[in-house]
């Protein structure tokens, strides 16, 4: 199984990091577009709606955990710095 570590952009310009197996139906959940108002996490439900910003692939769950964890302890301009350098890479591939 396929794990994805993601960050969202809120309305509120906060940045929300997450580990996935599906970043569509992540995506879908934060913005209460599956089935409920209450999927996706507390943290985005006032904050909606979001857009992903920038995923990274992880082997397993455990490595996900980890870069997450890697992710949420830097300060937010080191995380614009990650998402730019994403997006910069998803332009020139």
């Amino acid at each position: 199984m396929s794990w994805f570590v993601y960050i969202l952009e809120c309305k509120d310009q906060t940045l929300y990091t997450g580990v996935t197996t599906d970043l569509d139906r992540r995506l879908k959940e934060h913005n209460g577009e599956s089935g409920g108002a209450n999927k996706g996490a507390k943290y985005t439900r006032v904050r909606r709606p979001v857009k992903m910003v920038f995923s990274e692939y992880s082997e397993n769950r455990s490595q996900a955990c980890k870069r997450e964890a890697q992710i949420k302890r830097l300060s937010k301009k080191q995380k614009l710095l990650l998402i730019e350098s994403y997006h910069h890479d998803v332009k020139t591939t």
